[in-house]
């Protein structure tokens, strides 16, 4: 793990690694699998699944049969684990939710907002390296507290044909209405567009791997998107409190994600900064997921050294990470110095899986810098508004003459008439 200057390490930030040349290439492959999906549907899809996992499916629904298997499958303890993430999870979000309202003014006049629940939803579940139950609850309970009718689960199947057990499980407790055994691209096109077996959607929410996240890019605009999720990424602000060997298997917990995840932690205390190091070395040799780990330190990780705790916020803004941990004597008074990040996790004894999978915040999040302008996952992604507007007799003409103003001033005269006809009557 790299021990870098925040000199160095901004220069880094500023300099732009878009990948291009890659992007081209699987935005050919994704495109191509995009129109046969919506040209040939089923037949598509299926063959998708056969040639990129191997498997040959009579059937993309989940059955009733399989997810009675699942639930004998899975521990007692496991299933109680998910019960009261859940309890977590819709306790947090259900302090979003959004209702209409309505304000009555003088003259006739009422105005409002008419919050409305997605008709329906898709949420992506990856699979492939690992299973993510956890992600089933944070993508589905979020929609069903924002009031969507129809929630439809796409996730990869395992070489067997059949999806995780756990995954299915936490289907069921999160109230998805119907799961299909398709992955990658060909999942965000068939969730789109629609096919014979899968309904079309209004919004597809989720991550996933490359493929997934170029494809929710290409069907925006058919259909709504969260966002588009880039490798997991982890910040560790660390100053002469952090306890090193805690910092270590933090970042090396966003590390066994992907090769391409990122795990960086800018230190105030060289000493700490030096310990974290040798922390995550040793550490490494004792993952099961080592040589993920590995190779994600080896390319993406950094110990950054900032000469003060207001250069390492400058550097946090700049980096917008997903996952940012203060690790920091006074966490909650720094904590007004970020501006930029998904989520937060303020002190020694709040680290980052705790936002995984138990505590209840999405862990959904913004990735690539993106949290400088967008949010974690939440009811609101999952409801649209309207705007309601009432005028009375009396209330439009005392306005009709400045509107007809605005309008005949843009030269569009047929919104001045639509005015000014009511006015003559």
């Amino acid at each position: 793990m790299k021990l870098v200057t925040a000199s160095e390490y901004r220069k880094e930030l500023n300099d732009p690694k878009a990948a291009e040349a890659r992007n081209e290439e699987l935005d050919q492959a994704v495109l191509a699998i995009l129109s046969e999906v919506r040209e040939k549907g089923d037949a598509a899809v299926l063959s998708f699944t056969e040639k990129f996992d191997g498997i040959k499916l009579d059937s993309m629904l989940v059955s009733e049969e399989e997810f009675q298997e699942a639930r004998a499958l899975v521990s007692p303890a496991f299933t109680q684990a998910m019960e009261e993430a859940k309890e977590n999870i819709t306790s947090f979000h259900r302090e979003q939710k959004e209702r209409s309202w309505f304000v009555n003014k003088p003259n006739g006049v009422m105005l409002g907002q008419k919050v409305t629940p997605i008709e329906r939803v898709g949420i992506y579940v990856p699979g492939g390296k690992a299973a993510y139950p956890s992600t089933v609850l944070m993508d589905a309970l979020p929609a069903k507290i924002a009031g969507v009718p129809a929630i439809a689960m796409t996730t990869p199947p395992q070489k067997d044909g059949k999806i995780n057990p756990h995954v299915l499980v936490a289907a069921e407790l999160a109230g998805v209405d119907k799961v299909y055994k398709v992955g990658g691209a060909q999942a965000i096109a068939a969730l789109a567009y629609g096919t014979e077996t899968i309904d079309k959607v209004y919004k597809i929410v989720g991550p996933g791997n490359a493929f997934v996240a170029r494809a929710k890019k290409w069907v925006y605009g058919d259909v709504a998107i969260d966002m588009i999720a880039g490798p997991s990424e982890i910040c560790v602000v660390a100053d002469e409190t952090c306890i090193p060997k805690f910092a270590a298997a933090d970042l090396l917990s966003q590390a066994e994600h992907d090769e391409e995840a990122s795990a960086i932690c800018i230190a105030t205390d060289k000493k700490i900064a030096e310990a974290i190091q040798d922390e995550v070395l040793k550490q490494l040799g004792q993952l099961e997921r080592k040589a993920i780990a590995e190779k994600s330190i080896e390319d993406h990780g950094r110990v950054v050294l900032a000469e003060s705790i207001e250069e390492a916020y400058e550097l946090v803004n700049l980096l917008a990470p997903e996952h940012l941990q203060l690790m920091t004597r006074n966490p909650m008074e720094q904590m007004n110095l970020v501006q930029n990040a998904g989520a937060i996790f303020l002190g020694n004894y709040s680290p980052e899986p705790l936002g995984d999978y138990f505590a209840g915040p999405n862990h959904t999040l913004p990735t690539n810098g993106t949290a400088a302008f967008a949010s974690p996952l939440g009811v609101y992604d999952f409801v649209k508004k309207s705007s309601i507007i009432q005028y009375s007799r009396e209330a439009l003409l005392t306005a009709a003459d400045k509107i007809a103003t605005i309008a005949n001033t843009e030269g569009l005269t047929a919104h001045a008439k639509a005015i000014t006809i009511r006015k003559e009557d």
